[in-house]
């Protein structure tokens, strides 16, 4: 089984009081969504504003297996380092 581990729980997270194994720094089975119900996508990025998942990603989540959703988890920390929203919008 492939772990994919975070290197800092995102605020996605942080929000969700999403429970991390604090040895692994790994999000435990089954695997919550990031989701914080402010679902507005950035058509430049194409993220969600509020879980900076992607359109596929939030299609595909419903049915994804654990690995997959840690592997979008993953990504999230980066993602919300690297993509600005523009607060007007």
């Amino acid at each position: 089984m492939v772990v994919y581990a975070a290197t800092a729980p995102s605020q996605a997270a942080s929000r969700h009081n999403v429970a991390m194994s604090e040895v692994t720094n790994t999000i435990p089975s089954p695997v919550p969504s990031p989701c914080v119900s402010l679902c507005k996508m950035d058509s430049e990025r194409r993220y969600c504003m509020g879980c900076l998942r992607t359109i596929p990603e939030i299609v595909a989540w419903g049915k994804a297996d654990d690995d997959f959703k840690r592997a979008v988890w993953a990504e999230l920390p980066e993602r919300r380092a690297t993509v600005h929203f523009d607060e007007e919008e």
